[in-house]
């Protein structure tokens, strides 16, 4: 019988061994054509645009996924915390009150800072750049008529 670390160090060689052979196979058999698609920037279907230096680069996909990934960590939290609920007492409820409390305040931060709203506000169409076109299907919004004649 074996004892010790030597099935983990197996373990990890094999694992490690089948991750570099699965990449090195999959590098040898795909074909090698270059293609102007697969050349292109992936970037959710949208048209990548060059923007001006002073404007500014949105990171809304990085704030949503900083948020998610505050989220699921207070979710991994709370698992072990229910798991072992009944041996902490009323110390162990007490602990996870105030921390379901201080997130709570983070998310109502975020909240109140706009972090949640998918679409930011409304840009008049004369900050776009000039090389993006207006088309009829665009989603951008118009700017509001102003009092008129």
């Amino acid at each position: 019988m074996q004892t010790g670390f030597v099935p983990i160090v197996i373990l990890l060689v094999l694992a490690g061994a089948f991750g570099v052979l699965s990449l090195v196979v999959s590098w040898l058999l795909t074909p090698k054509r270059k293609v102007k698609a697969k050349l292109d920037p992936y970037e959710c279907g949208i048209e990548p645009v060059r923007l001006p230096a002073k404007e500014q680069f949105p990171v809304k996909f990085y704030v949503v996924a900083m948020l998610f990934i505050i989220f699921d960590i207070e979710t991994i939290f709370m698992y072990p915390w229910a798991v072992a609920y009944r041996s902490l007492g009323l110390f162990g409820l007490v602990e996870m009150i105030v921390f379901i409390g201080l997130v709570f305040v983070a998310y109502l931060f975020v909240w109140q800072k706009g972090g949640l709203e998918w679409e930011g506000p409304a840009r008049p169409m004369g900050t776009l750049p000039a090389s993006v076109e207006h088309t009829p299907g665009d989603r951008r919004r118009e700017p509001a008529a102003t009092g008129g004649a």
